[in-house]
């Protein structure tokens, strides 16, 4: 057989072994609506850890990193990792307080309903539906990609296989059946991972003459100075730290852990162990430059360097890990979209509950799938959705969080500095085409990034114009008012558990 056919034929028996795996799990524990969508208190530090990162960690860290290196270099491989890394810490102090407020809680939006009303529950609830929304169909249609580099496998097939795959056990078992799955996925990413890492230096001739040939190719990639780099690096931590705090996910695993102190462990040692796996990730895109197989902004420079130098076996190797990535991240997408709507459900149709709303879950996981393929087979990259979702992030984030903290911000302050936040952040934001629509050369003179068109710009913007609205208004209310504001404890007392 081909490396072709057996690559297909272990793409089919891979993503139809985790989902067998998942049902027959689930058919062993049959969950009720709660365990579908938070799993309650289930998961010690080692199994919280697990899951965090096989959630994370999908199809995108065989792209992204990779990407960013081509151009970018190793410094913004470096922001990269640590821009993913900030919102899994950050979790470590967020999740706790979060439950200590809302102890039978299920979702950011919900906090969001009965913290800050209607109006930026809806703010909320489009953000984390949006963002999630564009990972799932960028998951998708990066490992569609992947498997058509290696196997010449048409898109539309390999996004039916991993979409009904990952489907099957997602709406059969939600959470738990996600959970069950990601500790095996964990299990086989870092084996495989240095598998294919270790046999590329080998074939490249060690550490010392891989980067030998970046740095003959382009010295700028390897330098922790490079401007590029250093500009792109801030502007991931600034959009990964944003939009992964409205990553439904993690707020599931807040709540799937047993104890305070097993989310701060499990968030933590998660997000130690996410920093390497990307600086991997990024440093098969400079290795590509170096070999001249690739050249900047290439999305798919990891897979041409794979097939450049590594045996079949490890290239058949590499598809495996490509396809537990993405597994593992798509049913943590799924399940994260479905339980935010059936946490709400009961509010808007009090009639929905146990079997029913169960059911109801189930059928929304299942819409999201179709749209999510479309978008992934019929774009390369959903690099401009992305920043979209990143900026409104970045807006918001102070704003909706700062509720867990201060007593009088009001949901109307929360809704007008993120808007502000968006609207000033939007004056950089680039076109389509990731370039610039106005020019204004005194914005330049001040500082070299104040251009149209510059992302980091745009976040940047966005957070301190949001950050700033977010303290007048706050400091306001303190002493315009001498109420003692919102009532934290209300929210333990009216957020119920949806098996009642």
């Amino acid at each position: 057989m081909s490396l072709e056919s057996w690559g297909l034929l272990i793409a089919i028996v891979t993503m139809l072994w985790f989902s067998a795996l998942g049902i027959a799990y689930t058919r062993r524990h049959q969950p009720t609506v709660e365990e579908y969508i938070t799993a309650r208190g289930s998961t010690g530090s080692i199994t919280s850890t697990a899951t965090i990162v096989a959630s994370i960690m999908g199809a995108w860290i065989l792209f992204s990193p990779a990407e960013a290196a081509t151009w970018a270099g190793l410094i913004a491989v470096v922001g990269y990792a640590v821009g993913q890394a900030a919102p899994i810490f950050a979790f470590a102090v967020l999740g706790p307080r979060m439950r200590r407020l809302m102890p039978q809680g299920h979702s950011l939006s919900e906090f969001v309903w009965f913290r800050y009303g209607k109006v930026a529950y809806t703010m909320v609830l489009a953000i984390m539906v949006f963002y999630m929304f564009v990972f799932l169909a960028a998951e998708m249609g990066a490992i569609a990609r992947a498997v058509r580099a290696i196997t010449d496998t048409p898109l539309m097939l390999t996004l039916i296989l991993v979409g009904g795959s990952t489907l099957a056990y997602t709406v059969y078992g939600g959470l738990r059946a996600s959970i069950f799955t990601d500790n095996i996925q964990f299990l086989l990413i870092f084996p495989l991972i240095i598998v294919v890492l270790a046999v590329t230096l080998a074939e490249l001739g060690g550490w010392g003459d891989a980067f030998d040939a970046v740095r003959a190719a382009d010295p700028n990639l390897l330098s922790l100075t490079y401007q590029p780099g250093v500009e792109l690096g801030i502007s991931l931590i600034i959009a990964i730290l944003a939009a992964n705090l409205f990553h439904q996910g993690f707020w599931q695993r807040v709540y799937a852990a047993k104890s305070d102190a097993d989310i701060r462990n499990g968030f933590l040692v998660g997000g130690l162990l996410v920093i390497p796996l990307i600086i991997i990730g990024g440093m098969f895109g400079l290795w590509a430059i170096g070999q001249g197989v690739s050249g900047a902004f290439d999305p798919i420079a990891l897979f041409k360097l794979a097939l450049e130098v590594l045996p079949g076996s490890v290239v058949l190797a590499l598809m495996v890990l490509a396809l537990v990535l993405v597994m593992s991240s798509m049913d943590t997408l799924l399940n994260g979209i479905a339980s935010i709507f059936t946490s709400d459900l009961p509010r808007m149709r009090p009639e929905l509950k146990g079997r029913r709303l169960l059911t109801s879950s189930r059928l929304i996981t299942t819409a999201f799938i179709i749209p999510a393929m479309v978008i992934g087979f019929l774009f390369d990259s959903v690099l401009y959705l992305f920043l979209i979702a990143d900026l409104v992030c970045a807006a918001a984030v102070v704003p909706v969080f700062l509720g867990l903290y201060v007593r009088r911000f009001t949901g109307a302050m929360a809704v007008v500095s993120s808007v502000l936040g968006m609207a000033a952040g939007a004056l950089f934001f680039p076109t389509k085409s990731l370039a610039g629509w106005w020019s204004f050369q005194g914005l330049t003179d001040v500082w070299h990034i104040l251009a149209s068109g510059n992302t980091l710009a745009s976040f940047l913007v966005a957070v301190v114009v949001s950050t700033t609205a977010t303290i007048i208004l706050a400091l306001f209310a303190r002493r315009s008012t001498t109420s003692e504001g919102y009532d934290f404890d209300e929210l333990a007392s009216r957020v119920q558990l949806l098996d009642g």
